[in-house]
């Protein structure tokens, strides 16, 4: 089964930026989900939340 959530690992290297940034990016994906009513959870986002916000489309599977 595919993982559905993006760790701040994966981020940092998906962007080629630092852990510290990555979760920085994570927190602020995931207060816009609380906002919208969502559950989340600290230090993971919704891989394809992930992929619409940063690149404006889910990303495609290989």
């Amino acid at each position: 089964m595919d993982n559905k959530f993006i760790c701040a690992e994966e981020v940092a290297q998906e962007l080629s930026v630092s852990k510290p940034y990555a979760y920085k990016l994570i927190r602020q994906l995931n207060e816009e989900l609380k906002a919208k009513g969502f559950i989340t959870i600290t230090g993971r986002v919704n891989r394809q939340y992930f992929y619409e916000r940063l690149y404006g489309a889910e990303k495609e599977e290989k």
